[in-house]
């Protein structure tokens, strides 16, 4: 099976959007088709051709949505146009004046607003049996005209237009918005064939093509600097405002936006492999991942219009028992069925969730799910491995102890290095770096690579070891990174750390003040991760652990509760997987580590943790306001209607006022959030 990705249109409504959904799923030539009405996307996998494929699709959703359309290529339409409603309102004016044939004005007002919902409902209901929002509104106002309520039936299906306009605008600068934070994607790549410049199709870039990058442009694709320095607009990506300065050698990733010089890459991916095309697919898939109570509420929409149409029915029945006439008893029961639509809970919960995961990639963080995102505002406890993630990765010499008179601290530096020289541990690296001198190996024999344990070999007639205390042959009792042994005598000891990352400490603090319990987890010695849980004010750490082991040590801190694990190697991929919550670094990480994780840090910044707790939990918070707010109007205009004290203006108010209010609410996580850096 094949899986596809398109876009659907004319998806107005996000309880039409699950009850589609759910028709195509029981269809035996498609699976798991997800509708993200977010994104105003559908995916499918089929065995089917891709033609005849969708055909069968827009066959079977036409039956259930009639209008609704997948297609390869996004058609922009307008369904709700703002001058039908002005000519309604036009016509009810002129009809509500005191003149012979009067009502006919207002009869082709109804014809107006009543048309499109109409259509759609006899349609649903012939070809699928379904009531939807638009029957129960067209019920609802033809009945208050045969009633003789003229001016409440044209204005429910009035405000009904004018509520689905609206619903249509906020729905479309939510979408907007967040789309434009995913604008990463170079649609071509300079090509550089001999002394000319091609434009090719960014899909078309190969490895090991030189491309060239002009200012203004966007890096195509991964690579390296081959020729040229210049600085980088890095925001799209790492969320930070600071340009980034890189000259040759130095790697790029695709999104990256050239803001100098023009300088040449070398191709290290191919445009699918590349950091945006993941990211974009990361984000367009993220809100597919259901939360909890996103699905609950999905469900709960199903059946929440037919309850209340079966209580306006009983409504008609059981009020003239109470001596309310017929009349009125219909009135208030139409008034049930304009409170019906579920529409506000159904779309604001998604909604949120998907505005939630857009601010948090603008600002560099990459979340793979709604779930994820939800799981955030409920951790307890945090995880963070040592190397790469608390610490720089990058070791750097800080201390040197010479032992033994016969030899200066400088003679120490230059033995270190002539031995060193050979080797491109990161270890030696750091060791190369205590001097800029040449290193003469002339006088360097017999050179050995003892694994795990260091390196030895004849530097003249001396005999020279360097490595782990092993290389110790007087059993020297000093434990640091590295020893210097010459001729069977400790002469030094070389203290090598990676360095703490400068935001680690804050990044604690503010875990901290959530009440979130932070641990460390290591596979260096006991005596390193005491002093970095010392300096970082983490009180529980384990040192000395395998891949396995902190596996392991992970399911045993969970205990049913939200843990997340933060680290950045290949190591830390199973313990990623296995987490409620994987965090991975994005920059230095490995590409296991991303792929097993839930969420990515794109600059590797720590303090991107609190701000997602941050963005999480006010995502809730907006979720909740939506929800209570929602169903609180409409219980309350419930009760009032059956008492006789509400009209149909505040139902209309209860459907597609509180939509928009809602939809508009949901737009405070993207005022929020915008400019936070």
């Amino acid at each position: 099976m094949k899986k596809y990705k398109y876009k659907i249109i004319n998806l107005d409504c996000a309880a039409c959007a699950l009850k589609v959904q759910d028709n195509l799923n029981k269809n035996s030539n498609l699976k798991n088709v997800i509708i993200n009405y977010s994104t105003s996307k559908i995916s499918y996998e089929t065995s089917l051709e891709d033609t005849e494929a969708l055909k069968l699709i827009n066959e079977i959703i036409d039956k259930i949505e009639p209008g609704v359309k997948v297609v390869k290529e996004e058609v922009i339409k307008k369904e709700y146009s703002i001058y039908y409603l002005i000519m309604a309102l036009l016509l009810t004016l002129v009809g509500s004046l005191k003149f012979r044939y009067h009502e006919i004005f207002l009869y082709i007002a109804y014809l107006v607003v009543l048309y499109k919902p109409f259509l759609k409902a006899i349609k649903m209901l012939v070809r699928s049996h379904t009531i939807n929002e638009n029957l129960l509104i067209c019920i609802s106002s033809i009945g208050a005209l045969l009633i003789g309520a003229h001016l409440e039936g044209i204005m429910v299906a009035s405000l009904y237009l004018l509520g689905k306009i609206l619903e249509e605008k906020a729905v479309n600068k939510t979408r907007t918005s967040v789309q434009e934070l995913l604008t990463l994607k170079q649609n071509y790549a300079n090509l550089k064939v001999g002394e000319n410049i091609v434009e090719i199709p960014v899909e078309e870039v190969k490895l090991g093509d030189i491309l060239c990058i002009k200012n203004g442009e966007k890096v195509p694709v991964d690579g390296v600097i081959t020729n040229g320095k210049t600085k980088f607009d890095t925001s799209s990506l790492t969320g930070e405002a600071e340009l980034l300065e890189l000259k040759k050698n130095d790697k790029v990733l695709s999104g990256y936006i050239n803001e100098d010089e023009v300088i040449e890459i070398k191709a290290t991916k191919v445009y699918k492999d590349s950091t945006v095309a993941k990211i974009l697919e990361l984000v367009e898939n993220a809100s597919d991942k259901k939360a909890s109570v996103e699905t609950l509420v999905s469900r709960l929409s199903k059946i929440y219009t037919p309850i209340i149409l079966v209580l306006a029915i009983l409504v008609i029945l059981v009020l003239p028992l109470f001596n309310i006439s017929f009349k009125d008893s219909l009135y208030r029961a139409l008034t049930f069925l304009v409170i019906s639509c579920p529409c506000a809970i159904a779309i604001s919960v998604p909604l949120s969730y998907f505005t939630g995961i857009g601010v948090s990639s603008k600002n560099g963080i990459l979340i793979k799910g709604s779930n994820y995102l939800d799981n955030l505002s409920k951790m307890k406890k945090i995880i963070f491995d040592k190397t790469g993630t608390l610490t720089t990765g990058e070791f750097q010499v800080t201390d040197i102890q010479v032992h033994d008179k016969n030899y200066k601290k400088d003679e120490i530096i230059e033995i270190l290095r002539c031995g060193e020289s050979f080797s491109d541990h990161p270890i030696a690296k750091s060791i190369m770096k205590l001097s800029t001198k040449k290193v003469n190996t002339k006088n360097i024999k017999d050179y050995k690579e003892i694994s795990g344990v260091g390196i030895s070999f004849k530097l003249g007639k001396d005999l020279i070891k360097i490595g782990t205390k092993k290389v110790c042959d007087d059993n020297c009792c000093y434990d640091v990174s590295v020893h210097l042994n010459i001729n069977s005598k400790h002469v030094a000891s070389i203290l090598i750390d990676d360095g703490i990352k400068d935001e680690a400490y804050l990044t604690i603090k503010k875990l901290k003040e959530e009440a979130i319990e932070p641990y460390l987890f290591t596979g260096d010695k006991e005596e390193v991760a005491k002093e970095i849980s010392k300096t970082l004010d983490i009180d529980k750490f384990y040192f000395s652990m395998l891949p396995q082991d902190k596996y392991l040590k992970y399911e045993e801190i969970e205990n049913n509760e939200v843990v997340a694990f933060v680290g950045d190697g290949i190591n830390d991929a199973p313990v990623l997987k296995r987490a409620k919550i994987g965090i991975s670094m994005g920059n230095l990480g490995s590409d296991a580590a991303i792929t097993s994780s839930d969420i990515v840090i794109m600059n590797d910044d720590l303090l991107k943790i609190p701000l997602a707790i941050k963005i999480s939990k006010y995502t809730n918070l907006i979720i909740k306001e939506n929800l209570i707010f929602a169903l609180g109007v409409k219980v309350i205009i419930l009760i009032l209607s059956l008492f006789g004290l509400s009209s149909m203006w505040f139902a209309v108010f209860s459907d597609t006022g509180v939509t928009v209010l809602t939809i508009l609410n949901t737009l405070r996580i993207l005022l929020k959030f915008r400019n936070n850096k």
